[in-house]
């Protein structure tokens, strides 16, 4: 009987304790389960790239980089002035003409060329054409190379714009009112039993109207025109370079200034010498005979023949 009481009470503590380790054992398992159960940390996504906002590049000596298509709406108007040696100008001022043939007149067309010798060291020209606006630029840029290959430079370079989109904007809504008002006259003109005074008047207003309709058609077409087409005029010079860009003569230019020194004194030696030369031989025949007719009356008023008016008259004793 004791020992059957011994054994019941060791079967109630394992009972107690196995119930006591249960909810210890469910806590542990949830914990553990939650800590497996919790996503992985995801890596930090990489940072996006910058974006540039600019739309302006400095180019190599052409200016800024600007494409038509960042200003919508606004008419170029390229301008560029080089200056070379006068002995290449006209080939150059060919060069850029050849350029834009080659594009064909859809492209490109020239407007106006011109070709001036003021002097000897003088020389101007002058191109004008007309571009599709999206090669504008990179045209320009190929016509300075031209420049720099002929040992020229580019000393001047403007490209100014003028936005025609509230030009367009203001033809189209004067239009769109016009023809409002052109209609509401031409419905009262429609209208039976008018006097003619009234259908007079009504037909000079729609007759206004109309011409105002047009105007403003040419107008919003003129606009539409300058987008269509970019104008682009080239100016050649001649004469020494800028001060601070030129290197400095070499000898080989030295020895061709000097060679072309010497021309040109001897040149104005000729000249000069052709210029006077008549008028010196004048005056000395002029000389010889004055003096020739001097001696001639001198001997006449001595009494000596006038064999001997190359003597001179003997002394009186």
């Amino acid at each position: 009987m004791r020992r059957f009481c011994l054994l019941a009470a060791t079967a109630v503590l394992v009972a107690g304790c196995s119930q006591r380790q249960e909810p210890r054992q469910q806590a542990e398992d949830l914990r553990t389960f939650d800590v497996q159960s919790a996503p992985p940390a995801s890596p930090a996504a990489p940072p996006p790239p910058p974006v540039s906002t600019s739309t302006e590049q400095v180019a190599d000596g052409s200016g800024p980089n600007i494409n038509v298509s960042a200003a919508p709406g606004v008419a170029f108007n390229y301008r560029y002035a080089y200056r070379l040696r006068d002995a290449r100008i006209q080939a150059a001022q060919e060069a850029h003409a050849e350029m834009c043939e080659r594009l064909t007149i859809t492209r490109c067309r020239i407007t106006g060329m011109r070709y001036t010798v003021s002097g000897q060291d003088d020389v101007r020209a002058s191109l004008e054409v007309k571009l599709d606006p999206r090669i504008a630029r990179g045209f320009g840029k190929q016509a300075t190379k031209v420049i720099t290959d002929a040992e020229g430079m580019l000393v001047d370079q403007e490209i100014s714009g003028t936005d025609v989109n509230p030009a367009i904007s203001q033809a189209n809504r004067g239009r769109a009112e016009l023809t409002d008002e052109l209609e509401r006259v031409n419905r009262e003109l429609a209208r039976p039993g008018l006097s003619n005074v009234i259908r007079d008047r009504l037909l000079s207003e729609a007759q206004a109207l109309r011409a105002q309709i047009r105007a403003l058609g040419e107008q919003r077409q003129s606009a539409e025109d300058s987008l269509a087409t970019t104008p682009m005029a080239f100016f050649y010079g001649s004469g020494e370079a800028i001060p601070g860009f030129d290197d400095g003569p070499s000898l080989r230019d030295s020895f061709r200034e000097a060679g072309a020194v010497l021309v040109r004194s001897l040149g104005t030696l000729i000249v000069t010498l052709a210029t006077l030369l008549p008028w010196l031989l004048l005056i000395g025949l002029g000389w010889l005979l004055l003096r020739r007719l001097g001696l001639f009356r001198w001997s006449q008023a001595r009494g000596y023949p006038p064999s001997a008016t190359t003597e001179a008259p003997p002394a009186e004793g």
